[in-house]
């Protein structure tokens, strides 16, 4: 994963906000969670949600969904994934190892 688009995820979940609806709406699992239902829970004006939600949106880290009257956030967990594996990818690479032979 390109370090810019992990970059960007991260800037965008370093929001104590932003980083409550992803959390919120990471464990809907792949249903997702309505709006209605997200501005309930964390009692924001709905412009600042639309605000948050976009941002997430922008760094790929969410997707939308309609279906009728509703709107559903949903996690990409693809995007999530990619994020962790690129900062576990790279874990202990440079720590040398050496066994001592007794």
């Amino acid at each position: 994963m390109d370090i810019e688009v992990v970059a960007k995820a991260l800037k965008e979940l370093g929001h104590t906000t932003r980083l409550t609806i992803y959390k919120r709406v990471v464990r809907a699992g792949f249903q997702g969670l309505a709006v209605g239902s997200l501005q309930e829970q964390l009692k924001i004006p709905g412009s600042t949600l639309s605000h948050h939600i976009s941002s997430l949106v922008s760094a790929g880290l969410i997707s939308q969904r309609r279906e009728g009257r509703t709107l559903y956030c949903v996690a990409e967990f693809d995007k999530l994934e990619g994020v962790i594996g690129f900062l576990q990818d790279e874990c202990c690479i440079d720590e040398q190892c050496c066994t001592q032979e007794e």
